[in-house]
């Protein structure tokens, strides 16, 4: 972890969504707070950026999966339990 509380640039890749996220809700509660200084909140920026890019990309895988399970015909139908 860093000085201002924050875990390695290096670490952002094995969050999950969940903790990307809290963090960067954190991140944006001391942005919004003031009282750091200017090489400091520079670095929180650049953190929340990180963060952001990894909700993203959480976001973005499941909405895939979601997209390929929509996209599989129903086993119900193929199974011959419906009918028209």
């Amino acid at each position: 972890m860093t000085d201002d509380g924050t875990t390695t640039a290096a670490a952002t890749g094995t969050l999950g969504y969940e903790q990307a996220r809290d963090e960067l809700i954190e991140v944006v509660r001391r942005l919004e707070a003031g009282g750091t200084t200017l090489e400091e909140s520079l670095a929180l920026w650049e953190r929340g950026e990180e963060l952001a890019k990894v909700c993203r990309h959480w976001l973005e895988g499941a909405r895939a999966r979601l997209d390929a399970a929509l996209a599989r015909p129903e086993e119900s139908t193929e199974a011959g339990g419906e009918t028209d």
